[in-house]
């Protein structure tokens, strides 16, 4: 059964904006995928550029549509052979001479063994035995019509070979077609040579389209757009030629003369070449390609073939997006399809889309000095989903079950709300019960009284406890080299967007420390690219803490560690690091004493020891006995729920 259409209405390709069918981009994944790229040391703009080339779940990147480029490149090469014309043209010939010798055969005439003998004598290369019987007297008329489709193949290939489907509109050429290509030909030498005087050639070329329009099926506006297919077709022409032997071009020029059995079109096809190559040297006219195939190719087709390779070749260099300014808008889709076809189109339109998206929805912007950053819209989105992946993982680990709110048993604020989908905080039951008496006192239903959610209000409640949290991470060289740079990194992101979404009035710093320890926000550590440098300065990280700790004295202190190596490194009074390995005794010393500072601001410390160095294992295990803490030895990939695990168990205890 087929659905009327109604009366009125058309149906038609979507051309208004992006296709509302079309499946829309994750900019979930994509931006996962970038904030990985960038945590694990890329700039933004090289994760950007990783992300287009690398594709997603359901779009081809950039190499894959390169990848298909070069081997449909090949397949080109490999596949065809230049010599198609010059083999039309020998089967032609020797098709006219057996006609030809068959018809002298029975004739015991002198006259023809005349003919035999000049048939006989005829040159070996196929272009002078051609120019040798322009004006032999066929005796065959199947001779005599193999010979004309010998002049007709060539005229056809030599404008095929410069203009876009003239090939297939000669079929059937008359004396009267060959008379309007000249003329054409003639106009148009004309056009251009007035054009490269510098003349107005507006009205010029008006007439010359009005008059021979149908030769230009890609319907050119202007001169110069004419001037421009014209040249690339030729240019690709030349390429062809130059990818012959010089036998076969010598071939090729002396049959050109041939062509039609018009000299003259040989002539005005070298004029309006050479106006070209004046006119565009830009183009490649001394290119040449490598065909080693075994399917013969004409001119026309050969010329269509070297389009082929340079659309090709430019559309590489469009995807590789390696020059100043590239934008995936440069890709010329109408090319991609034709070579790659739709489907190839598709994914490109969604790489473009999804860069187009990355930047309008704030996810990526501007620093002051002209970078691409993460903004704080995207930081936020990737603490979402490290704190997720992190509960998720310390869930699987000891089978508790994530709080879907913080603060629910905390101090009553004094103030209720209408209850919310998610909401754990307790019922106002006086003000919950009032709204039901009031909804239903007109109802008339004899004092009995029914709840509805609508009536639920919950009396909302605040924590008076608070925390001052310090998260100190090890950004010395082993963290890179030991594959924990980017774990680091999405525990300190994870541990960030708990505190900020969950415990707002928690006060979270964040210290790195190597050879010298600093304060950093989150968008620079997520930035920070590994460096090589000797020294790992938790003495100097340790000070950094202290000082938050009592910047909050009427916060509980909470002290995370996470570091690789035992110190290395400390600060001097004068503010200069000082490094040895093995750690010197005045390292450890200034170490532990700043550990035991930190203890009498009543800090919890928890070390989270990545690694298995036996003096590392000694050196923590000192430090937690000293503190009252505790040291921990999650592995890389459950660093993150380790860290959060044992934030939130120090906040419960609060």
């Amino acid at each position: 059964m087929t659905a009327a259409i109604p009366e009125g209405w058309s149906y038609g390709p979507w051309h208004e904006g992006p296709d509302p069918l079309a499946a829309p981009v994750d900019l979930r994944d994509a931006l996962d995928e970038l904030g990985r790229d960038v945590m694990a040391g890329s700039s933004p703009r090289s994760a950007l550029e990783e992300l287009l080339r690398r594709g997603t779940r359901n779009t081809q990147g950039l190499d894959d549509l390169t990848r298909r480029l070069w081997e449909r490149r090949r397949e080109i090469q490999r596949r065809h052979n230049l010599d198609g014309t010059l083999r039309d043209v020998q089967r032609l010939l020797n098709e006219a001479l057996d006609a030809e010798r068959r018809e002298l055969f029975p004739d015991p005439s002198d006259d023809a063994r005349f003919r035999e003998a000049q048939l006989d004598a005829l040159p070996a290369g196929t272009a002078a035995a051609v120019r040798e019987l322009a004006n032999y007297d066929w005796q065959s008329s199947e001779a005599r019509e193999k010979y004309e489709q010998i002049k007709e193949t060539l005229g056809r290939e030599l404008l095929g070979s410069r203009f876009e489907g003239m090939k297939e509109a000669l079929q059937n050429t008359t004396p009267e077609d060959i008379e309007r290509i000249n003329e054409m030909l003639s106009d148009l030498n004309a056009l251009l040579a007035a054009h490269a005087q510098g003349r107005d050639t507006d009205e010029l070329f008006s007439e010359f389209m009005a008059k021979h329009g149908e030769f230009f099926p890609e319907n050119p506006r202007t001169v110069d757009e004419l001037i421009d297919v014209l040249a690339a077709r030729a240019a690709a022409a030349q390429r062809m030629l130059n990818s012959m032997t010089p036998e076969q071009r010598a071939e090729l020029a002396e049959l050109s003369q041939q062509a039609f059995g018009n000299p003259q079109l040989s002539q005005q096809l070298a004029n309006l070449d050479a106006q070209l190559q004046a006119l565009r040297p830009g183009e490649d006219w001394s290119g040449s390609e490598r065909m080693s195939g075994d399917d013969p190719l004409g001119l026309a087709e050969g010329a269509r073939a070297m389009s082929d390779l340079a659309e090709l070749d430019a559309l590489a260099e469009q995807l590789s997006q390696s020059y100043p300014g590239a934008r995936l808008e440069d890709i010329d889709l109408d090319a991609l399809t034709r070579q790659l076809g739709d489907e190839a189109t598709v994914d490109a339109k969604r790489l473009s889309e999804l860069e187009r998206q990355l930047r309008d929805q704030g996810l990526l912007e501007r620093a002051p000095d002209g970078t691409l950053q993460l903004s704080p819209k995207a930081l936020r989105q990737l603490g979402q989903t490290a704190l997720a992946d992190v509960l998720r993982t310390a869930r699987g680990q000891s089978g508790e079950r994530d709080a879907a709110s913080a603060g629910a048993a905390g101090e009553l604020s004094g103030s209720t709300r209408a209850w919310q989908f998610g909401d754990t905080q307790p019922w106002d039951v006086p003000r919950t019960v009032r709204n039901a008496v009031l909804r239903t006192a007109g109802a008339g239903r004899g004092g009995s009284v029914k709840l509805d959610v609508s009536d639920v209000e919950i009396a909302e409640t605040e924590h008076r406890a608070r925390a001052a949290v310090a998260l100190l991470v090890d950004t010395s060289w082993s963290m890179v080299q030991e594959g924990r740079w980017l774990p680091m990194k999405r525990t300190a992101l994870a541990l960030h967007q708990l505190i900020s979404t969950r415990y707002r009035n928690d006060a979270l710093q964040l210290i790195t420390f190597g050879r010298y320890a600093g304060v950093v926000e989150l968008p620079q550590l997520i930035g920070l690219e590994g460096t090589w440098e000797q020294g790992t300065n938790a003495h100097h990280a340790l000070l950094l803490a202290g000082r938050h700790l009592r910047r909050h004295p009427d916060a509980q202190p909470v002290v995370l560690m996470v570091t690789d190596g035992e110190p290395t490194a400390h600060l001097e009074p004068d503010g200069t690091a000082e490094f040895d390995y093995p750690p010197r005794p005045a390292t450890l010393r200034k170490t532990v004493a700043e550990v035991d500072r930190l203890a009498k601001l009543g800090a919890s410390l928890t070390v989270f020891r990545l690694g298995d160095d036996p003096r590392l294992n000694a050196f923590v295990d000192l430090l937690a006995r000293r503190s009252g803490g505790r040291v921990l030895a999650p592995d890389a990939d459950g660093l993150g729920a380790a860290v959060v695990g044992d934030y939130l168990r120090t906040r419960r205890r609060l």
